[in-house]
């Protein structure tokens, strides 16, 4: 199962890791088997290195984290945004894990930049800051302006990442086997599924081309927005492991106490949050799905209008219009508290099996969903409440949707976020008035004409060709026919031929 000596060797060392920090205490109620327990207690780190270990938990877990490599920090960029979750001392550090990575050597940086883009950094910018702006768990970025007077943000992608990354998704996978093999409740988790999801998502975000034409994309759809600014691409200074935008200025969405010193409506800015995510999945059906606060900055020129500001693109999802459909009827039919029709759409959408009753699904959905809406709205998570309702639909067989998962994540993000903001953000009122004016948008007449009139250019291609069409059709019409006729006529010779035999079987 470890199929390689790389392989092992890193487990050996993400096991002194483990011990080194003390995360080892965290794992004696996991189905680890004894001898690696044991194995874990006798370490020689466990002795050398108290110092460590007597560090608060919050910090050990971070700096295990940061010792680990490129995957874990993307784990723990993930986790930090889930205040709701996690106590106070591990959410306060995790969140460092943003924009706080040490950075790599900013001499290999340039002389990566000038390999990608054919010349030196001096002929490329008219300056360049070889201290980095910000460095993160893949890739750091520096501050530069172009030789027109445009200020730039130059983000590089690490030396030699990618043997890193492949390395820890070996091993991910490999403890992912273990445990669908050992531990009877992975299986239904299907970590070996999720895992190979991940690479897929992780190796993405190592071509920053691809990073520029989601954040073109982006950029696109939100031209002109008051709502949310996304930087414009560079192209002509992007290749794969360089990527140049245009730099954006405001405050780190992390950075609370600045906001409210200079007066930010946080009740309107959590709520242009929300907007945000509904619009990138219902009106465009293209969002990011990586809206951790280290990607998230504000614009305050007007506090009372503040504006939401994105970057890093690597991270993008999208759904097919049969799912917005479902999925925007099953928001709405959660908000109205009708079950029922939540477990239709379920059954109508085939994320469930046909087979499932939908009285029985009603019922398991109605005893997950009965008791969270017995709080008062402002603490009740949406995206707890979706996750809640997949572990339900496992039971029923329901299939991962990884479209699905990704929204849900993002849905994560951006209510983990709005709560930090505005504690009494009610999720609930701010979206269903999009929802329902999405929903009569989708079904009116207004959508049928301009569907119409998306389809009348095929269709005015298809009129030069209706007679031959016709004519084809009434020919295998009449061929059809005729087969008819003849069989028809086959069967009563044969009933015919059957009836005269009776007769004379009963002659005889």
């Amino acid at each position: 199962m470890f199929n390689s000596a790389e392989t092992l060797f890193r487990l050996i060392h993400i096991q002194k890791i483990l011990v080194e920090y003390g995360l080892d205490s965290f794992l004696k109620d996991t189905p680890l088997a004894f001898s690696a327990k044991l194995s874990l207690f006798f370490h020689p780190n466990r002795w050398l290195s108290k110092k460590k270990r007597n560090l608060p938990r919050g910090q050990r877990i971070r700096l295990a984290l940061e010792a680990l490599g490129p995957i874990y920090i993307k784990f723990g960029q993930i986790l930090s945004t889930r205040r709701d979750l996690l106590p106070d001392d591990i959410a306060n550090e995790l969140a460092k894990l943003q924009d706080q990575v040490p950075a790599f050597d900013n001499t290999k940086a340039v002389q990566i930049i000038e390999k990608e883009l054919g010349d030196s950094i001096e002929n490329l910018f008219q300056s360049f800051s070889k201290t980095p702006l910000a460095s993160a768990s893949i890739a750091q970025v520096h501050e530069a302006t172009m030789f027109d007077g445009r200020d730039v943000v130059v983000k590089v992608l690490r030396p030699n990442i990618l043997p890193l990354i492949k390395r820890d998704i070996s091993v991910m996978m490999a403890f992912a086997k273990l445990l669908q093999t050992f531990w009877p409740e992975a299986k239904r988790l299907e970590p070996v599924a999720i895992v190979g999801e991940f690479e897929k998502t992780i190796l993405n975000e190592l071509d920053l081309r691809k990073e520029a034409a989601n954040g073109s994309r982006l950029h696109q759809n939100f031209e002109g927005s008051d709502i949310l600014i996304v930087p414009e691409m560079d192209w002509e200074h992007s290749q794969k492991n360089v990527l140049v935008m245009e730099k954006i200025e405001g405050i780190k969405m992390t950075d609370m106490q600045s906001m409210k010193d200079l007066g930010v409506d946080m009740k309107c800015l959590a709520e242009r949050g929300v907007e945000v995510f509904f619009t990138q999945v219902f009106r465009d059906n293209f969002f990011h799905a990586d809206m951790h606060p280290g990607n998230i900055f504000v614009n305050v020129d007007d506090p009372k209008k503040p504006v939401w500001m994105a970057v890093d693109f690597g991270i993008v999802g999208s759904l097919s219009k049969e799912d917005q459909h479902y999925l925007a009827e099953n928001f709405l039919a959660f908000f109205k508290r009708d079950y029922r029709r939540v477990a239709e759409l379920h059954v109508e959408s085939a994320w469930v099996g046909n087979e499932t009753r939908v009285e029985d699904f009603e019922l398991a959905i109605r005893s997950v969903c009965e008791p969270i809406f017995k709080k008062p709205l402002a603490e009740i998570s949406f995206g707890l409440l979706l996750i809640n309702l997949f572990q339900t639909a496992r039971q029923f067989d329901m299939h991962v949707q990884p479209q699905l998962v990704l929204l849900q994540k993002t849905l994560l993000n951006i209510e983990g976020l709005g709560r930090q903001i505005y504690p009494e953000l009610n999720l609930w009122d701010t979206a269903l008035p999009y929802l329902e004016k999405w929903i009569k948008l989708k079904t009116g007449p207004i959508y049928l004409l301009e569907q119409l009139q998306g389809a009348a250019p095929k269709y005015a291609q298809m009129i030069p060709e209706m007679p031959d069409l016709i004519h084809k059709s009434l020919v295998a019409l009449g061929s059809a026919q005729n087969q008819l006729n003849q069989q028809t006529k086959e069967i009563a010779d044969l009933q015919k031929t059957l009836v005269e035999n009776q007769k004379i079987i009963s002659l005889l």
